[in-house]
């Protein structure tokens, strides 16, 4: 079996060892739902879904590093947004960030979050070599 790494990589939300940030799997990497958090467990952008989908974004961005990849190394997210209202600006905030050969991706509409100052949380899987 493929050596199986779990990192809590330094920049991300404290989760108090609930689950793990990151599972690197041979070239697979399997990243948490990341929300607006950010490295001291503070929501970034309350009411603002540009602004949550930035933090999102970072937070993706750090995983992928924590593992030697990089933010484009993403193939796969499921996204979860909070109410229909806020899925046109959670989308439109999103394509900003991948506008060239973006990663699959599955989008949910739902009724809330761990937190209810969460607009959006976004699952990723990347492939890093």
């Amino acid at each position: 079996m493929a050596n199986v790494e779990h990192l809590q990589p330094e920049g991300m939300s404290p989760n108090g060892g609930r689950y793990t940030h990151v599972v690197k799997v041979g070239p697979w990497v399997f990243i948490a739902g990341q929300t607006a958090s950010d490295e001291n467990g503070d929501v970034v952008g309350i009411g603002d879904p540009a602004a949550q989908v930035g933090q999102v974004m970072k937070n993706l961005r750090t995983a992928c590093e924590s593992v030697g990849g990089k933010f484009e190394d993403i193939v796969k997210t499921t996204v979860y947004v909070v109410g229909e209202e806020n899925v046109e600006a959670v989308r439109a905030a999103r394509a900003l960030y991948r506008p060239e050969k973006p990663p699959t991706s599955t989008l949910l509409i739902i009724s809330g979050l761990a937190r209810p100052e969460f607009i959006l949380e976004i699952e990723a899987v990347a492939y890093v070599e």
